[in-house]
Protein backbone atom coordinates (compact mmCIF):
# COMPACT_ATOMS: atom_id res chain seq x y z
CA UNK A 1 0.00 0.00 0.00
CA UNK A 2 1.79 3.35 -1.00
CA UNK A 3 0.98 6.55 0.91
CA UNK A 4 -0.38 9.11 -1.79
CA UNK A 5 0.22 12.95 -0.67
CA UNK A 6 -2.75 14.93 -0.28
CA UNK A 7 -3.50 17.04 -3.13
CA UNK A 8 -3.44 20.65 -3.05
CA UNK A 9 -6.62 22.66 -2.45
CA UNK A 10 -7.68 25.33 -5.60
CA UNK A 11 -8.10 28.77 -4.54
CA UNK A 12 -11.47 28.82 -4.51
CA UNK A 13 -11.26 26.09 -1.65
CA UNK A 14 -9.02 27.92 -0.20
CA UNK A 15 -10.93 31.08 -0.44
CA UNK A 16 -13.88 29.55 0.83
CA UNK A 17 -12.45 28.07 3.82
CA UNK A 18 -10.37 31.90 4.75
CA UNK A 19 -14.00 33.19 4.45
CA UNK A 20 -15.94 30.19 6.27
CA UNK A 21 -13.22 30.99 9.13
CA UNK A 22 -13.89 34.51 9.07
CA UNK A 23 -17.86 34.60 9.26
CA UNK A 24 -17.11 32.13 12.42
CA UNK A 25 -15.06 34.50 14.22
CA UNK A 26 -16.91 37.85 13.43
CA UNK A 27 -20.18 35.95 14.82
CA UNK A 28 -18.45 35.06 17.98
CA UNK A 29 -16.99 38.59 17.85
CA UNK A 30 -20.73 40.38 17.54
CA UNK A 31 -21.58 38.11 20.19
CA UNK A 32 -19.12 39.04 22.57
CA UNK A 33 -19.28 42.37 21.59
CA UNK A 34 -23.70 42.30 22.28
CA UNK A 35 -22.94 40.69 25.50
CA UNK A 36 -21.42 43.96 26.52
CA UNK A 37 -24.33 46.40 24.90
CA UNK A 38 -22.13 46.86 21.60
CA UNK A 39 -22.88 46.56 17.84
CA UNK A 40 -20.69 44.83 15.92
CA UNK A 41 -19.33 47.35 14.24
CA UNK A 42 -18.84 49.42 17.46
CA UNK A 43 -16.79 46.82 18.82
CA UNK A 44 -15.00 46.67 15.52
CA UNK A 45 -14.56 50.12 15.84
CA UNK A 46 -13.19 49.89 19.64
CA UNK A 47 -10.63 46.91 17.90
CA UNK A 48 -8.99 49.67 15.60
CA UNK A 49 -8.09 52.43 18.14
CA UNK A 50 -4.62 51.61 19.18
CA UNK A 51 -3.88 54.87 19.01
CA UNK A 52 -5.55 58.48 17.98
CA UNK A 53 -7.27 57.80 14.33
CA UNK A 54 -9.17 60.48 12.23
CA UNK A 55 -12.57 59.71 10.96
CA UNK A 56 -11.69 59.38 7.54
CA UNK A 57 -9.14 56.56 8.93
CA UNK A 58 -11.55 54.57 10.75
CA UNK A 59 -14.39 54.88 7.62
CA UNK A 60 -11.50 53.48 5.20
CA UNK A 61 -11.08 50.28 8.07
CA UNK A 62 -14.97 49.57 8.66
CA UNK A 63 -15.05 50.35 4.32
CA UNK A 64 -17.92 52.98 4.76
CA UNK A 65 -18.37 56.59 4.31
CA UNK A 66 -17.29 58.93 6.71
CA UNK A 67 -20.81 60.10 7.63
CA UNK A 68 -21.87 56.76 9.11
CA UNK A 69 -18.51 56.31 11.33
CA UNK A 70 -19.92 59.98 13.20
CA UNK A 71 -23.21 57.88 14.16
CA UNK A 72 -21.15 55.10 15.30
CA UNK A 73 -18.67 57.20 17.28
CA UNK A 74 -21.33 59.59 18.61
CA UNK A 75 -23.17 56.39 20.23
CA UNK A 76 -19.59 54.96 21.40
CA UNK A 77 -18.42 58.95 22.98
CA UNK A 78 -22.45 58.69 24.43
CA UNK A 79 -21.18 55.94 26.59
CA UNK A 80 -17.73 57.16 27.38
CA UNK A 81 -15.95 54.16 25.27
CA UNK A 82 -14.27 56.54 22.94
CA UNK A 83 -13.66 60.51 22.85
CA UNK A 84 -12.86 63.10 19.98
CA UNK A 85 -9.46 65.11 19.58
CA UNK A 86 -8.44 67.87 17.60
CA UNK A 87 -5.62 66.35 15.65
CA UNK A 88 -2.16 68.20 16.70
CA UNK A 89 -1.10 68.46 13.14
CA UNK A 90 -4.22 69.62 11.72
CA UNK A 91 -6.99 71.26 14.38
CA UNK A 92 -9.66 70.70 11.55
CA UNK A 93 -9.30 66.98 11.82
CA UNK A 94 -10.81 64.94 14.37
CA UNK A 95 -9.58 61.98 15.95
CA UNK A 96 -10.90 59.41 17.86
CA UNK A 97 -9.37 57.96 20.68
CA UNK A 98 -10.18 54.94 23.00
CA UNK A 99 -11.20 55.72 26.76
CA UNK A 100 -9.48 53.10 29.83
CA UNK A 101 -13.14 52.15 29.47
CA UNK A 102 -13.41 51.80 25.81
CA UNK A 103 -10.20 49.74 26.15
CA UNK A 104 -11.50 47.25 28.79
CA UNK A 105 -14.30 46.42 27.19
CA UNK A 106 -12.74 45.68 23.78
CA UNK A 107 -10.18 43.51 26.31
CA UNK A 108 -13.30 41.93 27.48
CA UNK A 109 -15.14 41.38 24.42
CA UNK A 110 -12.14 39.49 22.73
CA UNK A 111 -10.92 37.12 25.83
CA UNK A 112 -15.05 35.87 25.53
CA UNK A 113 -14.76 34.96 22.20
CA UNK A 114 -15.00 31.39 23.33
CA UNK A 115 -16.07 29.24 20.01
CA UNK A 116 -12.62 31.44 18.38
CA UNK A 117 -10.45 30.85 20.97
CA UNK A 118 -11.44 26.79 21.03
CA UNK A 119 -11.03 26.73 17.78
CA UNK A 120 -7.16 28.42 18.15
CA UNK A 121 -6.81 25.70 21.43
CA UNK A 122 -6.84 22.57 18.89
CA UNK A 123 -3.50 23.57 17.06
CA UNK A 124 -0.23 23.05 18.79
CA UNK A 125 2.42 26.20 19.23
CA UNK A 126 3.98 24.81 15.78
CA UNK A 127 0.81 24.54 14.04
CA UNK A 128 -0.16 28.29 15.45
CA UNK A 129 3.48 29.92 14.56
CA UNK A 130 3.20 28.05 10.97
CA UNK A 131 -0.55 29.40 10.51
CA UNK A 132 0.43 32.93 11.57
CA UNK A 133 3.21 33.30 9.88
CA UNK A 134 1.17 31.93 6.38
CA UNK A 135 -1.33 34.56 6.86
CA UNK A 136 0.84 37.21 7.81
CA UNK A 137 2.43 36.84 4.65
CA UNK A 138 -1.10 36.85 3.00
CA UNK A 139 -2.78 39.86 4.84
CA UNK A 140 -0.47 42.59 2.78
CA UNK A 141 -1.29 41.41 -0.65
CA UNK A 142 -4.98 40.90 0.60
CA UNK A 143 -5.35 44.18 2.13
CA UNK A 144 -3.58 46.45 -0.68
CA UNK A 145 -6.44 48.10 -1.72
CA UNK A 146 -7.78 49.15 1.87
Amino acid sequence: MSATAPQAPTKLQLLELLAAIGTAQWRDFAAAAAHHGLTSTQAKVLAQLGGPLPMRGLAALLVCDASNVTGIVDRLEARELVRREADPADRRVKNVVATDAGREIIRRVREEMQETHGALDALDEAESATLYALLERLRPMMEKDA
